[in-house]
């Protein structure tokens, strides 16, 4: 199980601990230095201590005793020794006179040697009496810490517990939401370090709820549009039933073929949109030459156009304009633009198709020679359903192609054609 708590109270105990063995290992180093110092002192007092002493009995007495820790060894102006305290110690031979550090087949030795009166002094101790000493003072120190360890780690665990609480109540307030109550998260008294999840989750039911209000939007919407379509093919149904001649059946039949279209286009229209949706598609992007979509969907549309009359051409196809997409998307966004033009565009009128590179920005653009549309009423028309006039559509041409310019971070403008009638242009960022 992941815990945040028995992360942060591993961490924090093992840092203390980390750092209570530094502290004492800094504490026997300085105790070994200090303590080197002391013996240093200590060995030459002891020397120049014996510089008087006549070494006959009660001085070898005295030296022998065993609870010493130093070693005494005197040497004649011969090199033969006339005192030796431990004599089943094996002490090194003298070298130099002064502090010197040297090892036997025993141990190591600290020495301290001065000559005096033709005899030469020396005063040993073993290097592990101070390292047990520095080596005690050590745990002296760090013994009350680790005492108390025990008892900062449970003080630790209270406070990171309560120190988490916050996100206990956190939990407890996003598990309390429904879909039918999406409101925000509190985030009054909630920590500085949560507030950033805090804001994502604020953020993430505002974009949930605006979803869900539009979904259940488009649902109410549709069962309303595909109510009158439903209900006028069963009226048609029942004249093809009712007919009495081959006429009135052709024509009954003419009219429900009509009908089946119209509805087949809206749920076709609608699937599109659907799918078109952020969250709905799975689509990858790649690099897409608006060029070759511009060529493409004109060409598709040829013959729609021809049957009108209706001069429908690629203006301008700028080979270098270049935009991060979906090609099949954009090539549906085009194609709703170019089926508007066509349907409003009057016959005989004219429909330019351009894809251009202006300041390292693309653009698509659409104009058509008809009627266009008044400038109050341009923010209603990408309106899922919403239908100009006697409008034959589905009403869902440009939510599509409003849809999918989202999708790729692009932005959708009406605006008045140099010819007259509307022109669309679809602004892409720049490319990367």
């Amino acid at each position: 199980m992941n815990s945040i708590r028995r992360h942060l109270l591993l961490a924090l105990l093992g840092t203390l601990g980390a750092a209570m063995l530094l502290a004492g290992w800094a504490t026997y180093r300085t105790a070994l230095d200090e303590a080197g110092e002391l013996f240093d002192y200590h060995l030459e007092q002891i020397a120049l201590s014996l510089r008087d002493q006549r070494f006959e009995g009660g001085a070898q007495a005295l030296a022998s005793d065993e609870r010493l820790d130093y070693v005494i060894r005197v040497w004649d102006q011969n090199g033969l020794t006339v005192f030796y305290s431990r004599p089943h110690y094996t002490l090194p031979e003298l070298t130099r006179l002064g502090y010197s550090t040297t090892e036997t087949d025993e141990e190591a030795w600290r020495l301290y040697a001065i000559q005096y009166r033709g005899l030469t002094i020396a005063v040993a101790q073993p290097i592990r009496v101070r390292n047990q000493l520095a080596a005690a003072a050590a745990w002296r120190t760090l013994q009350p810490f680790l005492i108390l360890l025990p008892m900062l780690g449970f003080l630790t665990w209270w406070l990171v517990g309560r120190g988490l609480r916050p996100l206990g109540r956190l939990a407890q307030s996003v598990q309390a939401r429904t879909p039918d109550s999406l409101d925000v998260l509190p985030a009054g008294d909630v920590p500085e370090e949560v507030r950033p999840l805090v804001d994502s989750l604020n953020d993430l039911l505002t974009r949930l709820k605006a979803a869900l209000d539009a979904q259940r939007a488009f649902v109410g919407d549709a069962a309303h549009e595909l109510r009158t379509p439903l209900t006028a093919l069963q009226l048609q149904t029942q004249l093809v039933e009712r007919a009495r001649t081959e006429d009135d059946r052709a024509a009954a039949l003419g009219d429900l073929k009509q009908g089946l279209q119209r509805a087949s286009h809206t749920v076709q229209q609608m699937l599109t949109l659907a799918r078109q949706e952020p969250e709905a598609s799975q689509a990858t992007m790649s690099d897409v030459r608006l060029a070759d979509v511009v060529r493409e969907s004109v060409t598709e549309h040829l013959r729609l156009a021809e049957t009108r009359h209706i001069d429908l051409g690629v203006a301008q196809a700028d080979e270098a304009a270049m935009v991060r997409g979906d090609a099949g998307a954009l090539k549906i966004l085009l194609a709703n633009l170019i089926g508007n033009a066509l349907r409003y565009a009057p016959d005989g009128g004219r429909v330019d198709v351009s894809c251009v590179l202006a300041d390292g920005v693309a653009r698509l653009e659409v104009a058509d020679n008809g009627p266009g549309i008044p400038p109050d009423e341009r923010g209603r028309v990408f309106d899922r359903f919403y239908r100009r006039g006697s409008g034959s559509g589905a009403g869902l041409g440009l939510a599509i192609v409003q849809t999918i310019a989202r999708r790729h971070r692009a932005s959708v403008e009406l605006g008045d054609a140099d010819g007259g009638g509307l022109k669309a242009r679809v602004t892409f960022p720049p490319f990367s």
